[in-house]
């Protein structure tokens, strides 16, 4: 069956689906593979919860007439996607980076769907599965489509541009993220303006801070529309106040935001400039961004007993997890608690970063700080104020916390769990 083919059963059906226990009725089901599971089990199983078609890989499992067997279910998958985009024909914009990938992304989203129908990539789906998913489920009602692309080898934000076919993109930033896969900073570089090096080839545009010296340089000869917290962008976005919320300025509009830290300007100064260059008005703009909440353990403020808790526990790397701690210590609070986790994904970079941290947060004047993880725990530091521990049941087990007035900080990387001491409070 061509592609085309299968573009045409694809509109008749209810969408796409990978899993069978989020079956949706007259869907069609891409039997993927990973390293612990072979989808192509699940085929006969799928069919019975009222799928229409099983798209399969193995001749094996060929059981039914709805069954259509291909070479390869992931690369179908990512080859019929692509053509739906192609078939929508409407402006996608991509977004890369670093850090804050998935909070630009929402509040782009949350700006431009003030004016216009839009579909974004739920969560973080947004790897070589996630992004088709996400072209996938547009529609003919989708005005702008948004497209979060996470990658941690070079060559994959290259490949995932050639299935989304962006018109416009941006890269949030450059930072220690995936060492381990990038090599380098400088890998990392490379890797992320992937983004650029295909929007120069097709003639479109990039969303540019031209604050940042790495993105400014990488973007010569690309398109740009710009910002900056300067005169000379196309979008001036100043900042007011960082403490602890985010208050900015734009068009004698002030916007107070519910995002915390410095860090959290750039995701908020590109949805602005995003939203201008889609001729969405400052008034509009503000009223998004300000209905903004963020959710699932991203830079979230929460009040508990006596405590004002910074709840950032999604990821974490060097670059992040510095600009946390630059911005805790920096609120104006009598008593501040630290608790970080392990960072994951940092390769041979991995013990000499968790050392640069514990040597930078021993320079600040935080009451009390815990560390939690097998590699901050093999770090040297005679500071009366860190604690160490090797796993979170090992902090829990000698949890001594009192319930004063405290400002906590909470960050770690996604595997630790650390908003498991939510309960501990």
């Amino acid at each position: 069956m061509t592609i085309p083919q299968l573009h045409q059963l694809f509109l008749a059906s209810n969408g796409v689906c990978t899993d069978t226990r989020k079956i949706k009725q007259n869907s069609i089901f891409f039997a993927l593979k990973g390293d612990n599971f072979n989808g192509n089990i699940y085929a006969k199983k799928a069919l019975e919860l009222g799928v229409t078609f099983a798209i399969i890989d193995e001749i094996e499992y060929n059981i039914s007439q709805k069954c259509i067997l291909v070479d390869d279910v992931l690369k179908t998958l990512q080859d019929l996607a692509s053509y739906h985009r192609e078939y929508l024909d409407i402006p996608v914009i991509a977004l890369t980076g670093s850090n804050g990938k998935t909070t630009t992304k929402e509040l782009i989203n949350a700006v431009l769907s003030s004016q216009f129908k839009t579909t974004a990539t739920l969560g973080n789906l947004n790897n070589h599965i996630g992004v088709p998913l996400t072209l996938l489920s547009m529609t003919k009602d989708t005005e702008i489509g948004i497209v979060e692309m996470g990658a941690n080898h070079i060559g994959e934000i290259r490949f995932l541009s050639t299935i989304a076919k962006p018109d416009y993109g941006y890269i949030t930033n450059i930072g220690k993220a995936h060492l381990e896969g990038f090599g380098s900073i400088e890998g990392v570089l490379k890797g992320k303006t992937e983004l650029y090096d295909y929007l120069k080839k097709q003639n479109k545009l990039v969303f540019l801070n031209i604050d940042d010296h790495k993105l400014l340089d990488a973007s010569q000869g690309v398109n740009t529309y710009t910002f900056s917290k300067s005169d000379n962008s196309d979008a001036i976005i100043k900042v007011i106040d960082v403490n602890p919320n985010v208050i900015v300025s734009y068009q004698d509009t002030t916007i107070k935001t519910n995002l915390i830290g410095e860090y959290n300007f750039t995701n908020i100064a590109a949805a602005i400039t995003i939203g201008s260059f889609f001729n969405i008005t400052a008034d509009q703009i503000k009223v998004a961004i300000e209905s903004y909440i963020p959710n699932n353990n991203r830079s979230q403020i929460i009040k508990k007993q006596k405590h004002t808790i910074i709840l950032d526990a999604y990821n974490a790397n060097p670059t992040s997890m510095t600009a946390a701690i630059s911005n805790f210590v920096q609120l104006k609070y009598k008593s501040k608690i630290m608790f970080l986790g392990d960072m994951f994904e940092l390769g041979k970079e991995s013990s000499l970063e968790h050392q640069k941290i514990v040597d930078e947060i021993s320079k600040t004047k935080v009451s009390e700080i815990y560390l939690i993880g097998n590699i901050f725990f093999e770090t040297k530091c005679n500071d009366p104020r860190v604690q160490r521990f090797r796993t979170f049941e090992e902090l829990e087990t000698n949890w001594n916390i009192k319930n004063n007035e405290d400002a906590i900080l909470i960050k770690g990387s996604r595997g630790m769990k650390l908003e498991r001491i939510l309960d501990l409070l």
